[in-house]
């Protein structure tokens, strides 16, 4: 196992951000950059032992600059929605940008955690690599309030593990809710849609969604609908009957906060599997409804369904409901949060 880095570019302000690639056992390489904490390429192999792209993403640095897709990207303060970009918190009105609709999404504008150029530390031990990532939120960015310290650690294991650790403290009661974004298809890049990848998801229940994204404050049992992945299906075997033209939802964990295994995707095609594993209450699945043919790596054209996310999380919009799990991160306390991707094959 070993880590390289080199710059990957110049951004607008003059600043570099670098590019780091961790290798790990069996042809898979994980790269991303100081920007965004974006990870800008997973690869692996397939049962045939062929190594492929099996992440959405571009070339350059300033394709990801120029662009707003969240390709791989880290996501704070506050990952997915809230809602008309308001929350009340200790008796004040904040007032968010609106960057969906009338939503705030994803932190906000300029200054979200995937516009950041963040602090890398690498590391390097005897079955593992990675880097440690650091970046300071002042109080009233974006309009959140607080001081917030973040510390992401992103860890390659000789077990074919990809381990996302998160860490923030502040100095005032705030909402904290990160996330990555990372779009994967593990029949590799070039090859399609995800429709056909077997997805089981061990998750009972999921959050419905209004007009607008946002949860309506139900929790509803997924048995006999369209949203139900609690046995192994194909993630386009009911994905017309989903208001909207795809999944775009919360789905519920189980109770408890240790990192838990929560679910499988199979790709049929390549033979891979991906294992995923978090310690938070939710995970939101997206299917890339909103891709149009977008221009990526290699000249790559990403369509509608040409890749899927799950972005382990509190629950959107949780800030405004109150019977969702707490999301108010206090003076003393520490955020914390871990979520794994671990990659095998199925050789028949």
């Amino acid at each position: 196992m070993k880590i390289s880095k080199k710059i990957f570019g110049t951004l607008p302000d003059g600043s570099k951000a670098d590019l780091y690639t961790l290798e790990g056992n069996n042809g898979f390489v994980v790269q991303f950059t100081s920007f965004g904490g974006i990870i800008t390429s997973i690869q692996y192999p397939n049962r045939k032992g062929k190594v492929e792209e099996l992440t959405l993403g571009f070339d350059t640095l300033e394709e990801y600059t120029k662009t707003r897709y969240y390709f791989g990207a880290s996501i704070g303060r506050f990952g997915n929605r809230i809602a008309n970009g308001r929350f009340t918190l200790e008796g004040r009105e904040y007032t968010l940008p609106q960057n969906n609709g009338t939503n705030c999404l994803h932190g906000g504008l300029d200054h979200a955690f995937d516009r950041k150029n963040w602090l890398t530390t690498p590391f390097e031990n005897k079955d593992s690599v990675g880097v440690i990532l650091n970046s300071f939120s002042p109080d009233g960015e974006e309009g959140f309030p607080g001081n917030l310290s973040t510390t992401m650690t992103y860890t390659l294991t000789y077990k074919g593990e990809l381990i996302l650790d998160y860490k923030a403290v502040t100095d005032k009661a705030t909402p904290v809710n990160l996330t990555n974004h990372t779009y994967f298809n593990l029949s590799g890049i070039a090859t399609g849609t995800i429709l056909d990848h077997r997805l089981q998801l061990d998750c009972p229940f999921y959050l419905p969604v209004d007009e607008n994204l946002i949860p309506t404050g139900e929790i509803l049992s997924v048995k006999n609908t369209e949203m139900d992945f609690t046995t192994e299906e194909a993630i386009g075997t009911r994905i017309d009957q989903v208001a909207g033209g795809g999944y775009d939802h919360c789905y519920v964990l189980p109770s408890g906060r240790e990192v838990r295994k929560y679910g499988t995707v199979y790709d049929p095609h390549s033979g891979r599997i991906m294992n995923v594993f978090t310690d938070q209450p939710g995970v939101q699945l997206y299917t890339g409804n909103s891709l149009d043919n977008v221009k990526g790596r290699g000249s790559q054209v990403y369509k509608k369904n040409g890749g899927f996310c799950l972005e382990t999380q509190m629950f959107p919009d949780c800030v405004n409901q109150t019977h969702f799990p707490d999301c108010i991160l206090r003076p003393g306390e520490v955020y914390s949060h871990t979520s794994a991707y671990q990659f095998s094959v199925k050789k028949v």
